[in-house]
């Protein structure tokens, strides 16, 4: 009994970290993963990161083709990063259409650089609909953690330094058209 007591009380903490509808981290979830990776980071000297996403046209995909294309792309957004990030780092969903990436050991310029390796993977793999590409794109900022700065202050700063790249490119890029 007290083995599939331990066993449900398992599966019951896993669901209560995974997003609803993703293979991925909740906000709850992976901002406590980052406050442990940001910790750990200031105890040893190590670096990390936070990469945080921003989907622009997912509510027209709702919109124009229903709930089920938009959970579709949401679901093609985190196969995508989920399976081109290390072991070691961690994929959430941040809110309805907004994902962050935690980098273990990068420092800022490694962290941009895998934004954009990534950014590249989602211009190479467009999101698809009942066989046609459908126009979404996204923007992302980077923040590396500073030593003493809390997950909610480094959450903030990695969304300011996305919605400064999307001011900069003239409120798009680097947003990347995935049509």
């Amino acid at each position: 009994d007290l083995e599939r007591t331990q066993r449900r009380l398992a599966l019951a903490e896993s669901e209560a970290d995974q997003d609803g509808l993703l293979p991925v981290l909740n906000r709850r979830a992976f901002v406590r993963e980052m406050s442990r990776i940001m910790s750990f980071g200031d105890r040893y000297n190590l670096n990390a990161s936070l990469i945080y996403f921003d989907l622009d046209g997912f509510k027209a995909i709702n919109d124009a083709f229903g709930h089920a294309a938009g959970d579709a792309a949401l679901h093609h957004v985190s196969r995508l990063l989920v399976g081109n990030i290390r072991e070691s780092d961690i994929v959430g969903r941040l809110g309805g259409d907004e994902f962050g990436v935690i980098l273990a050991k990068a420092d800022q310029p490694q962290a941009e650089k895998k934004a954009r390796l990534l950014s590249d993977l989602f211009l190479a793999q467009p999101f698809e609909w009942n066989g046609k590409p459908l126009p979404l794109s996204f923007a992302y900022g980077v923040h590396a953690f500073k030593k003493g700065e809390d997950a909610d202050v480094a959450l903030a700063n990695a969304d300011k330094a996305m919605y400064a790249a999307k001011r900069d490119k003239g409120a798009k890029p680097p947003s990347h058209s995935k049509q």
